[in-house]
């Protein structure tokens, strides 16, 4: 059954869980707007939590035929496919005496809103960065998913978007060469999605071609978009030793040299025939553990957990522009 993060709320009785789900809403566009897919079970054992799909490589194809004549066969091309729903998220621990003395600085809410973002934002980069093959705790993002694919567009490799000169030189060729990507997909995508520094530059580009449209979601959040597409900027990730955008900058071959800088663009079109998420049934995708203060033991732990992956069942309905330079 198809859910999204504002209906599984509306099926939890507990408030702390319902302010938790909010909190990841109100900071995430990307998992406000995500359908879920609750039709997860574990398996034998409750070892394994697979969700089996079948995922459209190439559609078929139409034509005429003369009298007397046979249509020429082809069959659209589709490959199953498997994702299984990670179990990602973290805990933290309270002395009794530090809540006790914290006042109006709650520190189990301080704690809890970091856990949430720190939860929020390791699924972004998932979404994106993912790779089942490379580590087996992750399920596969968007840049395992496309590379190789009809939808993986490298025309726009060393297009220079890096500073406002370079950016009023080039804009319109970028937006003819977006276009051109865009129009490689199956229907106009509904986000497109970046870390914050490609997503700046592309603003940059709409406003300057009277393209930057505007609109207001129901946490009265302002969100931009080119031409109706929104940009979904997905932040930050912090790793433990640093942070960097989600969607990291690279360096590669331009043109016979090095090239630093570049940066990658992605744009999905949500629904349960594209890009959705993936959760166990009944629509227990987040759950959070707050610190029993009333227990005996000094420390007390609190958690909060997530349980989802993200897959691609069309191939068509989600596209990455390669290699455009944003500094």
């Amino acid at each position: 059954m198809a859910i999204t993060l504002a209906q599984a709320k509306t099926t939890m009785t507990d408030k702390v869980d319902q302010l938790v789900i909010d909190e990841f809403r109100r900071e995430s566009m990307l998992l406000d707007k995500l359908t879920f897919d609750d039709a997860v079970a574990p398996g034998t054992g409750g070892s394994t939590m697979t969700y089996g799909y079948v995922r459209l490589l190439t559609p078929s194809t139409a034509s005429t035929r003369k009298i007397n004549s046979e249509y020429t066969a082809n069959e659209a091309v589709r490959k199953k496919c498997t994702a299984d729903i990670k179990i990602f998220g973290g805990a933290f621990t309270v002395d009794r005496v530090i809540q006790e003395a914290s006042g109006s600085l709650n520190e189990i809410e301080f704690q809890l809103r970091e856990k949430i973002k720190a939860a929020r934002n390791y699924f972004h980069y998932m979404v994106i960065n993912g790779d089942s093959v490379k580590n087996d705790g992750e399920f596969d993002g968007l840049d395992a998913i496309l590379t190789g694919s009809s939808t993986e567009y490298k025309d726009a490799v060393g297009l220079d978007l890096s500073n406002s000169a370079m950016i009023d030189n080039n804009y319109k060729k970028f937006l003819d060469t977006l276009d051109e990507f865009l129009s490689g997909l199956d229907g106009k995508p509904d986000a497109l999605l970046g870390g914050s520094k490609i997503i700046s530059r592309i603003q940059a580009v709409a406003r300057r071609a009277g393209y930057l449209t505007q609109s207001e979601d129901s946490f009265g959040r302002k969100a931009s978009g080119y031409n109706g597409i929104d940009f979904i900027d997905l932040g930050k990730y912090f790793d433990g030793a640093a942070t960097a955008d989600v969607v990291k900058p690279y360096s590669a071959e331009v043109s016979g040299s090095e090239t630093t800088g570049l940066c990658d663009l992605y744009a999905v079109k949500f629904g349960l025939d594209g890009f959705h998420a993936i959760s166990p049934a009944g629509g227990k995708i987040i759950k959070t553990y707050l610190p029993k203060m009333d227990l005996p033991g000094a420390v007390k732990t609190g958690e909060v957990e997530m349980k989802a992956a993200v897959v691609l069942k069309n191939t068509l309905k989600a596209g990455v522009m390669r290699g455009i330079k944003i500094q």
